[in-house]
């Protein structure tokens, strides 16, 4: 479900919250077979999200991470390399970027994944596509929403194959080795329509957000306050985090979690006028 997701949260939590996140927190619910997030929200931060997902799963989980972004990655921003300051080079090699610039290539490079030439000698146990929403949208018959006409259906193609690699990669692992297994999907979007309310859901459908939520498992929504005690904070930045979906629901309602908190629905995200980045549960 969102374990990875969870664990940078945990793993970059505000110091004020460490004790009551320990006192909150039980074993964990074992985790679905499949495991798929949407990301929602401006592609500034939900891609630093997405680099810090992809740096704390091959740096303290130990997993390999394929991420898939049309925008050439030089270097880690600032704000992780201060979260991650003595992030090894060893763990860094764990992550292997790809840069497809449309979607055919995309959809070629994900449908590659089913080879045996590129699953050996250990698959990638999280496959991470940065901007789904640039994918979706090209020069050229672009429609007045600023995607193609068919780009629902070209999203429900791309879901579909990427929730069916994952699968096909979850089953090799277990194969391999049952501890790498499953083979977990992070995928960011930039919804035209970036008002929500306080639940992370739209106010005016999507028509693409539609398709998506049928292959995605949990939404991780990214909303900005704005708010005065947020300036008065004196931060830089303050995100609003919900995460909500069936991969949310059915944790929540499973029987090992009856009698234990579940997973936190909601967080925030503080940015510091230097860059440095904490997460706090609400």
């Amino acid at each position: 479900m969102t374990d990875i997701l969870t664990l940078v949260f945990r793993t970059f939590m505000s110091q004020t919250d460490v004790t009551k996140d320990l006192q909150a927190t039980a074993p964990s619910a074992p985790s679905p077979p499949t495991c798929s997030t949407l990301v929602l929200g401006d592609h500034s931060i939900s891609r630093s999200v997405l680099l810090l997902a992809a740096v704390t799963a091959a740096s303290e989980m130990g997993i390999k991470v394929m991420f898939f972004t049309q925008t050439q990655i030089q270097s880690l921003p600032v704000s992780l390399q201060k979260c991650v300051p003595n992030l090894s080079p060893e763990s860094l090699k764990k992550i292997k970027f790809s840069y497809p610039r449309t979607v055919e290539e995309l959809l070629q490079q994900v449908a590659s994944l089913h080879e045996s030439t590129n699953t050996s000698p250990s698959p990638p146990s999280l496959i991470i596509v940065d901007r789904l929403e640039a994918y979706l949208c090209g020069p050229g018959g672009v429609s007045h929403s600023g995607f193609h006409p068919g780009e629902q259906s070209c999203a429900a193609h791309l879901s579909a194959l990427l929730c069916d690699s994952s699968a096909f990669l979850t089953q090799l692992l277990k194969q391999r080795s049952s501890s790498s297994a499953p083979c977990r999907l992070i995928v960011s979007f930039q919804s035209e329509v970036d008002t929500v309310n306080a639940s992370g859901d739209a106010f005016t459908t999507d028509p693409i957000l539609d398709v998506l939520d049928r292959y995605f498992q949990v939404r991780c929504t990214l909303d900005r306050d704005r708010s005065y005690e947020a300036a008065a904070a004196g931060l830089q930045e303050v995100w609003n985090i919900y995460l909500s979906g069936s991969g949310i629901t059915r944790a929540s309602s499973t029987k090992e979690c009856e009698d234990r908190p579940g997973v936190a629905q909601e967080w925030q995200l503080l940015i510091f006028p230097d860059g440095l980045m904490e997460f706090k549960m609400v």
